[in-house]
């Protein structure tokens, strides 16, 4: 890439949905953007719906091309994707058209990614019964991107609120199948992701608390043994490779130990142990990351917000955020 700052995508979401108004709301800040070399792809029509929910008049120069592009850049640019004209489409409503400007969308930028023209991307939310409608394959971006990036093996995703990180070794399966899944190996794999992709974020020694799956741990076995079965191995094992891994800590204490400042992020055992918490610390402005990609991704982690599309109130501290990690990952990974 051209020039010392990285260069990151910020893609508009479901034009039905806030997304687009997000991200006017973004490049608004001009103190923000300034972190990276900030292109936003998309339809143009669109950015300039998301100007007008937003009441932003930021001057954006418009590219149709990524190779008309003056790079290195000062200030933000538009590069034009045209998918759909949201004046066809009505607000607050699953439609298959714009799912297909978002899975075309994320496809282009995915392109450019491998190409070696952008160095991260942040994306606007978006839906996925839309995304879907419109013949996406995958179940989730999840997917599409371990499929894309050839990374079948990455765990799965981390939420974090402003400086605390979560992932968790099982997502979305119903509890009754987590226990089967908690294996030395699931939960050591998962100490070991977060580990990685924190240091890309920064952190030299990363201080990873990892949860029990039972009340209290178990109470040394009274009622479940997984605790001493298997998540102390995968710690011990994760320790014996210089992770900085400590627990297994009760799940109903183990965020107290976060926001005292003693640990960096949580490894959680199963979904609601970790999105609980996240959530009530901050739910407008989590962020989902998309760590072991060749680069790094981010979204809000919050959705489309049907409910107040096009008011003009959505709340941008989690696109934000997003960028903010981004820009941060990306730009370490630029230096090394």
């Amino acid at each position: 890439m051209l020039g010392t700052k990285p260069v990151v995508g910020v893609l508009l979401g479901d034009p039905t949905g806030i997304g687009p108004e997000l991200v006017a709301k973004l490049i608004a800040d001009e103190e923000l953007v300034g972190l990276a070399q900030t292109v936003i792809i998309g339809d143009q029509r669109i950015w300039a719906m998301g100007q007008k929910f937003a009441k932003t008049n930021t001057d954006v120069p418009v590219y149709k091309s990524y190779e008309d592009i003056p790079f290195p850049l000062e200030h933000p640019v538009l590069l034009d994707y045209p998918t759909v004209d949201p004046a066809e489409l009505e607000l607050a409503k699953v439609d298959a058209r714009a799912g297909k400007s978002v899975y075309d969308t994320l496809m282009y930028t995915i392109g450019l990614a491998k190409e070696g023209k952008i160095d991260g991307f942040v994306f606007a939310p978006f839906n996925k019964a839309a995304l879907h409608a419109s013949g996406c394959p995958f179940s989730s971006e999840l997917e599409l991107f371990k499929s894309e990036f050839n990374c079948p093996h990455v765990r799965g995703e981390l939420n974090v609120v402003e400086d605390a990180w979560n992932s968790r070794v099982t997502s979305h399966v119903a509890l009754k199948d987590v226990s089967s899944l908690i294996t030395v190996d699931s939960v050591y794999e998962t100490i070991n992701f977060v580990n990685g992709v924190l240091k890309v974020y920064g952190k030299e020694v990363p201080r990873i608390a990892v949860s029990g799956l039972n009340p209290h741990c178990g109470e040394n076995g009274l009622f479940g043994s997984e605790e001493g079965d298997v998540i102390e191995p995968a710690i011990k094992k994760a320790r014996e490779d210089g992770i900085n891994a400590s627990g297994p800590f009760p799940s109903d204490t183990i965020w107290l130990k976060v926001l005292a400042g003693e640990y960096d992020a949580v490894v959680s055992m199963y979904h609601d142990q970790g999105q609980i918490a996240l959530k009530i610390l901050g739910f407008d402005k989590g962020v989902t990351v998309h760590g072991g990609m060749p680069i790094p991704i981010a979204t809000p982690a919050h959705g489309t917000a049907f409910d107040i599309a096009g008011k003009g109130i959505a709340n941008a501290q989690g696109i934000k955020r997003a960028f903010t990690i981004v820009s941060r990952m990306a730009a370490n990974q630029k230096r090394n």
